[in-house]
């Protein structure tokens, strides 16, 4: 079984390693959904947050060969919420034109859309593709 951790040290998180698979995309959806609903942030936040980690995911599963990927969630301030997924490749997410009859491409364009800003880490290792929601915090006390 497979645990979200808590980040010990920087901005409020979780993190949860997965492996890179299609089937892993539901438990990265149910970390996004119970993490956003500890922090208080709305539905809209937690709706965005669940397609954007899919579609994060689902290139990390398309285009890398990472055998585990880690779902990072992240709360760099009281109004955002920064979610990445780690893969062991280096080469770069970007945004492309996808045909009208394509049944795929369009993961990045929607991650775009539906953040404030997105973008990737490099590391040694690989990277992180991540976006940032401005959430609100309604529920908060």
């Amino acid at each position: 079984m497979t645990v979200a951790q808590p980040n010990a040290i920087g901005a409020p998180g979780y993190t949860m390693e997965l492996p890179c698979v299609r089937e892993s995309m539901s438990r990265a959806r149910a970390l996004v959904s119970n993490v956003l609903a500890t922090w208080g942030m709305d539905d809209d936040a937690a709706d965005c947050g669940r397609i954007i980690v899919t579609e994060l995911l689902a290139n990390a599963v398309e285009h890398t060969q990472t055998p585990v990927s880690k779902v990072i969630v992240e709360r760099p301030s009281n109004g955002a919420v920064r979610i990445g997924v780690s893969d062991r490749s280096h080469g770069v997410p970007h945004l492309k034109a996808a045909a009208l009859n394509a049944e795929s491409g369009r993961g990045l364009r929607l991650v775009a859309g539906m953040s404030s800003r997105w973008g990737y880490d490099t590391h040694p290792w690989g990277k992180v593709t991540w976006a940032v929601i401005e959430a609100s915090a309604g529920r908060e006390q």
